[in-house]
């Protein structure tokens, strides 16, 4: 087994955003240097990019908790933190804290993961890792609007308003109206996660993104052929097609006119919970 380095040579000492670039060094750095791959190496990162402000509102890239890092022999925790350069320990170093992480996490790496992180964690970092392996050489952070540009689709933002069907509740998503049959595609690369009937949502897809986001795509007409729990999805792939799906039993249709009901949910490391999607579509909308 190769042993984790102590001496780094990258240098990213501030607590500021890494960019994609230097993410990508820092993967094949460490790649090189543990027993980590590069996979699991950027699936960590992303997971930990995606969760740090939840965790710690100073923190931006990577989250440990100070009590940890640092050691509480009042708590009885052990410490982890590790001075990467000889320099110091800093928890706002971002080198002393990545070597500490992985550090950490060596050894019985799968079950590590599973500890630091739990189960829900563990399974969003091996979809990343996933969907890494499957395109490592593509830009994995672009993203989409999800109906092509080619075809009309007319939405406004009635995020939260009230919904009544079977019980009372808000819309969680933006509905995006257009003509029935109209190709629906990946806002970004991703996992498919669920697929098939639900009552509320008719034929609709899950898929779980590179930004700890669990895209939900529903009353499609149907789903793009062959397409199945499991697969990785390229942003811009056709993944189903507009229709009118739900509330009802298992293809019930035309409740409603025909429209994409698009929603996201973001687990923060602890909790998946519905935010606007609307103004990400004006954005991805204008690429």
């Amino acid at each position: 087994m190769k042993k984790l380095i102590i001496i780094v040579l990258l240098s990213y000492t501030s607590i500021v955003n890494v960019s994609a670039k230097e993410e990508n060094d820092i993967v094949n750095f460490y790649e090189q240097n543990t027993e980590f791959t590069a996979g699991l190496i950027y699936g960590i990162l992303r997971y930990e990019k995606n969760t740090a402000k939840f965790k710690d509102s100073d923190c931006v890239d990577i989250c440990i908790d100070e009590k940890v890092f640092f050691s509480d022999e009042y708590l009885n925790l052990p410490k982890i933190g590790i001075d990467a350069r000889g320099d110091g320990l800093d928890i706002e170093d971002y080198d002393d804290l990545l070597l500490s992480l992985l550090n950490h996490l060596d050894g019985d790496i799968e079950n590590n993961l599973k500890e630091y992180y739990g189960l829900k964690g563990y399974d969003i970092i091996k979809t990343i890792e996933k969907i890494y392996n499957e395109y490592p050489n593509d830009d994995l952070l672009v993203r989409q609007f999800p109906i092509p540009k080619r075809h009309r689709g007319d939405y406004q933002n009635a995020y939260g308003t009230k919904r009544s069907y079977k019980r009372n509740r808000s819309h969680e998503g933006i509905d995006i109206f257009a003509y029935t049959s109209t190709p629906v595609v990946a806002t970004s690369y991703g996992v498919v996660e669920k697929m098939g009937w639900n009552e509320l949502g008719g034929y609709r897809i899950g898929i779980r993104d590179l930004h700890n986001t669990y895209q939900y795509y529903a009353h499609l007409n149907s789903f793009s052929k062959n397409l199945k729990v499991g697969d990785v999805v390229k942003v811009g792939e056709v993944i189903g097609y507009v229709g009118s799906t739900g509330y009802g039993k298992e293809g019930t249709r035309g409740k409603f006119p025909p429209h994409l009901h698009f929603g996201l949910y973001k687990y923060d490391g602890k909790k998946e919970w519905a935010f606007n999607p609307y103004h990400h579509l004006r954005n991805w909308e204008k690429k």
